[in-house]
């Protein structure tokens, strides 16, 4: 890809000191693509993981999409297998989720459902998958004490691995439903790998009340979405972007208020467009869906969810109302108790549309 088409990809700076000072929402955001790339300096310095130079610059093209990259599935899915190598104990976990708290809250994020897979994060360390949920937790926790946001957390499995791991995520997940885990997820590779082979566990998380959210038509098209929603009862679909294949499952869609989690930075990166411009996010809004917007990756796209916003505002024609109503959408879809989503709701209301403003677009949303 050419400079010059990297270069349009990035959001208006006067556009983007605007957006920072919004309050946000960021509802699809996974832990293992939110690492600091000092901090895995740091780790490999500490546990002797051999590189050539510990040197910020030459580990980032092995986990972050580059200038130039090849965009693809696969290629963007090469950056987790490396960063994998750095979760080598408890230490290391606690500390990547401390800090994606952190950065969530300098980037004025007011509420965040951080999602995360377990097996990835003890692939090396060998540790339970129940020990990783259970850190995870502990670090959230106590960052979140430290600092003015509030953080959920999603447990997400990998359709290409098998039912096993699921069970044990599953497990893991309602085990910790007091201690923040409000919803569990499923993602990895939709070629080959139905979402219905996982009906079961997933109804089995739904029984113990916890919400359910899939990720699909990403890499697979709209049936893939229709698996998500009609077999395991997916009220949010993460990405969702291929759902204007099939004008079927999009009015399913639209009439159940299934919420649609558009990463539109990394939906590019991994190949799927070929710029912000072709991005099918405009007309998603179009057709009447539910539509949140978020980062999906921080360390692998290289943004924050400021930059993200400035970017659909830059490129897609968004103005900041627009923005302030997806907000507000992404505020009605929070995976919290109703008494709860009513308080966020609240405050974002007053946040985003003060007393002393003419603006009412807020009840346009509100109830949708």
């Amino acid at each position: 890809m050419s400079s010059e088409v990297i270069q349009k990809e990035q959001p208006e700076p006067s556009i983007l000191q605007v957006v920072k000072t919004l309050p946000k929402i960021e509802l699809h955001r996974h832990l293992e693509g939110a690492v600091r790339l000092e901090t895995l300096i740091d780790i490999a310095r500490h546990n002797q993981i051999e590189m050539p130079e510990y040197d910020v610059e030459t580990l980032r093209p092995f986990v972050q999409m580059m200038p130039g990259e090849h965009r693809s599935m696969q290629n963007f899915l090469s950056k987790f297998k490396t960063i994998r190598q750095f979760f080598l104990s408890k230490e290391v976990i606690s500390r990547i989720a401390r800090e994606a708290v952190i950065d969530a809250a300098q980037d004025n994020i007011k509420y965040m459902e951080l999602r995360f897979t377990p097996v990835a994060l003890v692939a090396m360390s060998k540790a339970k998958i129940s020990d990783a949920v259970t850190w995870v937790c502990d670090a959230v926790e106590q960052a979140t004490s430290e600092y003015d946001v509030d953080v959920r957390l999603i447990v997400s499995m990998n359709r290409h691995e098998s039912l096993q791991i699921g069970e044990q995520a599953v497990d893991a997940a309602i085990a910790h439903m007091d201690r923040g885990v409000v919803a569990v997820d499923l993602a990895g590779r939709e070629e080959h790998f139905p979402a219905s082979l996982f009906r079961s566990l997933f109804h089995r998380a739904q029984d113990a009340e916890l919400n359910v959210t899939i990720h699909a038509g990403e890499w697979e098209g709209a049936q893939s979405i229709w698996d998500a929603v009609g077999n395991l009862g997916a009220t949010r679909v993460g990405h969702g972007v291929r759902v204007l294949e099939d004008y079927g499952v999009l009015t399913i869609l639209a009439q159940q208020g299934v919420v649609l989690e558009v990463c539109p930075t990394s939906n590019i990166h991994s190949g799927i467009f070929s710029t912000l411009r072709d991005h099918p996010l405009p007309e998603l809004v179009e057709k009447g869906l539910r539509v949140t917007i978020n980062t999906d990756d921080p360390l692998i796209s290289d943004i924050t969810l400021s930059d993200e916003l400035a970017r659909v505002m830059t490129h897609m024609r968004f103005t900041l109302e627009d923005i302030k109503r997806h907000t507000m959408i992404a505020a009605n879809a929070a995976f919290l108790p109703d008494d709860e989503r009513a308080v966020l709701v609240s405050n974002f209301k007053e946040w985003l549309y003060p007393p002393h403003s003419n603006d009412t677009s807020y009840y346009d949303v509100a109830s949708t």
